[in-house]
């Protein structure tokens, strides 16, 4: 027996050339679409034989006491600090959490959201993959009222709440200790452009080289993918073996600082006297590479915390994604051998 395959939103938003967000908002009659939008959608709708899953909205209407926590990878020690952080802070409210990993790929992520959306989650606590530039995903739980929080890679389009660090701030107070030891050509290893945070770790560091009046040398700024050790290791030799080589690098992560310091080392060049070089994130491996690394310390449990915090707060409020908020912490500069010149 062959069963007829169910019409999903999706399948009415490839028809329509809308997204899934806007088709979901004309079909619930939201004030924010035009009469006009609304009529076509519910038009091609009815013909293409949609019928809405009354019984898994109302499913998805009661409330949960389990969290959903959308993230990159757990694997990195940022990630897992994090993720301890929402656990701890979750489960003395009598809340469990589902773990989500994206792996950095859109397509993943999408998929995973679908997921926890229908595991009829209480609350949503995403840090958005390296590919992500659409958020649509992220709709439908505004629409159905679950509090939705992005915590460190945060889109800039939602008004929905956000705990971040103050990238700008930490990326030109990095760069500010590189240029106090003496460096003048400093480079960057940056991640996507896209990337709030690091398009804003990048500006601080483009901003403290204007003030300090260094010129701004784009073959020292490298852009990765993943900022891997790999990529580190890659791009720093390429670097340190150019006519005009840097003396100092601050890179947007540990990994592909550390990366940096293997190839230094291989190449023959004294750390901190030759290159001076910070991370960012304070990550264990920090403290053991040698010589240790110099970086921004990143309250990641406390990010965590605060995320759940937000969660729990509003999980009962229909104002959650109506207003923007956002919460800024602060870091602060470890500094150790690979970047220490002048002890002060």
């Amino acid at each position: 027996m062959n069963f007829k395959k169910e019409v999903t939103i999706y399948d009415i938003a490839k028809e329509t050339n809308y997204s899934p967000s806007t088709v979901s908002r004309a079909l619930n009659n939201n004030s924010s679409i035009s009469e006009k939008t609304i009529k076509k959608i519910k038009a091609v709708a009815k013909q293409m034989g949609y019928s809405p899953n009354t019984m898994a909205a109302n499913l998805r209407n009661s409330k949960s006491n389990t969290i959903g926590i959308l993230i990159s990878r757990i694997n990195r020690p940022f990630v897992s600090t994090l993720i301890s952080g929402i656990e701890e802070t979750a489960r003395k409210s009598g809340y469990n959490v589902i773990i989500s990993q994206s792996y950095d790929e859109y397509d993943i992520e999408v998929n995973n959201s679908e997921a926890l959306y229908n595991a009829r989650i209480g609350g949503i606590i995403s840090s958005l993959g390296m590919e992500t530039q659409n958020f649509d995903h992220f709709q439908k739980f505004i629409d159905q009222g679950i509090p939705v929080v992005f915590v460190d890679r945060v889109p800039n389009l939602f008004n929905v709440y956000k705990v971040v660090v103050d990238n700008y701030t930490a990326g030109y107070n990095a760069t500010k200790h590189l240029i106090e030891q003496g460096c003048k050509r400093i480079a960057h290893f940056a991640g996507l452009e896209h990337v709030i945070v690091y398009h804003d770790r990048k500006q601080g560091y483009l901003d403290a080289l204007k003030e300090y009046n260094i010129p701004v040398d784009p073959d020292l700024i490298i852009h990765f993918k993943s900022l891997s050790l790999k990529e580190g290791k890659k791009a720093a030799k390429k670097l340190l073996k150019s006519s005009t080589p840097p003396d100092g690098l601050f890179s947007a992560n540990d990994t592909a600082a550390v990366g940096a310091i293997m190839s230094a080392k291989k190449l023959g060049i004294a750390i901190p006297e030759e290159l001076c070089v910070i991370g960012f994130n304070d990550d264990p491996i920090a403290s053991i590479v040698d010589p240790p690394l110099s970086t921004i310390k990143h309250p990641a449990r406390k990010m965590g915390a605060l995320s759940a915090l937000r969660v729990l707060k509003h999980s009962n409020e229909d104002t959650i994604n109506s207003v923007s908020e956002i919460s800024m912490l602060n870091t602060k500069i470890v500094v150790r051998a690979s970047s220490q010149r002048h002890k002060k």
